[in-house]
């Protein structure tokens, strides 16, 4: 912890793992020393080779008490049927499906609705992942990219005061989260608050929510999303900046549902392209089944065989090795979701 923390704040320094090829990736909490060379695959350097991948970088956070989070992750929501080809690299699908992923950044230094395209689809398999945030401030800069700290945040629900950062990052894994670059909002479904399971015996036909809203500018969508359809649109009404709701909605299948606020443009003051808020997810088991996703299976499926093509033409290793072992954990993950076709 830092010198200049205080009661009411907590300084805490972590690191930023460079290597875009992979994705960025977050690492919060780390202890001891931080990870070097904070990158891996940049060509003509000596850190050229794509090994250690990000997975690997998981295991060595990990081992040092650390969170780790894929950061910033999509401008686009990435496409692995295009033709011709669209190149993509990016780790994601292969760290959620090895168990590596601590939570995911649905509002930061990238297109919110495009990431959370993603995110939905990996909910939809069963996969349970936070919702995190991050500006990616750069503060040496005269102006900053994106921001001033703390334009794009994560709140985390934690049971006591004064507050303990441990208590905090548990939190966050356990996905006790809203993220926002602007309006603050609450979800509950059956009573339980984000981050926790809902099990039923069979559907149900209306399970009760509430859903509150305070923002400081005006929203144009306030809505409950289940497995990746929008459940009920909210009416705002007068300024849009605020709202109190109760409802009921029918449960039919194993999933998650979110609560999400957003606007169709920019809002000053908030200094996005856009204004988004969304929670982590309310979990729902009915019936004992997993969650399916055929279609969304087979898309990261294609995704990863993407990620093989482009990773297996690559040139510069440090040996075979490394080559060899790399594309075994890609193919690895891979395996995953073909199972869950």
């Amino acid at each position: 912890m830092d010198s200049r923390s205080d009661e009411d704040v907590l300084l805490f320094h972590g690191q930023e793992f460079h290597t875009s090829y992979w994705g960025h990736r977050g690492i919060l909490g780390i202890r001891d020393h931080i990870l070097l060379p904070g990158y891996a695959g940049y060509p003509n350097t000596a850190a050229a080779s794509l090994y250690p991948m990000n997975a690997d970088v998981y295991d060595m956070a990990h081992a040092l008490g650390a969170l780790v989070g894929a950061v910033h992750p999509f401008d686009t929501e990435p496409n692995p049927y295009a033709n011709p080809p669209e190149r993509i690299t990016d780790e994601l699908p292969v760290d959620v499906a090895l168990g590596k992923l601590d939570y995911m950044e649905i509002v930061g230094f990238s297109d919110h609705r495009s990431t959370a395209a993603v995110w939905y689809k990996l909910l939809n398999l069963g996969f349970r992942l936070p919702a995190g945030a991050g500006t990616d401030a750069t503060t040496n800069y005269a102006a900053p990219i994106r921001g001033q700290v703390g334009m794009d945040r994560v709140y985390a629900w934690v049971p006591e005061w004064p507050l303990n950062i441990d208590v905090w990052f548990d939190a966050l894994k356990k996905g006790r989260t809203f993220v926002t670059n602007g309006p603050l909002i609450e979800f509950t479904l059956a009573g339980q608050r984000v981050g926790e399971e809902l099990r039923f015996k069979g559907v149900q036909d209306a399970v009760q929510f509430t859903a509150k809203l305070r923002s400081i500018v005006p929203v144009d969508h306030f809505e409950v999303v289940c497995n990746g359809r929008v459940a009920q649109t909210l009416k705002l009404e007068g300024k849009r900046d605020s709202a109190d709701v109760t409802g009921t909605l029918a449960l039919k299948e194993s999933g998650w549902c979110v609560l999400r606020a957003s606007s169709d443009g920019a809002e000053y003051p908030v200094l996005d392209n856009y204004v988004y808020a969304t929670t982590s997810p309310v979990y729902v088991m009915i019936g004992g089944k997993a969650p399916r996703s055929p279609e969304d299976a087979k898309y990261f499926a294609a995704w990863i065989e993407r990620t093989i093509d482009e990773t297996s033409h690559y040139p510069d290793w440090n040996s075979p090795a490394e080559k060899e072992y790399v594309l075994k954990r890609l193919g690895e993950a891979k395996a995953v979701y073909e199972r869950l076709l």
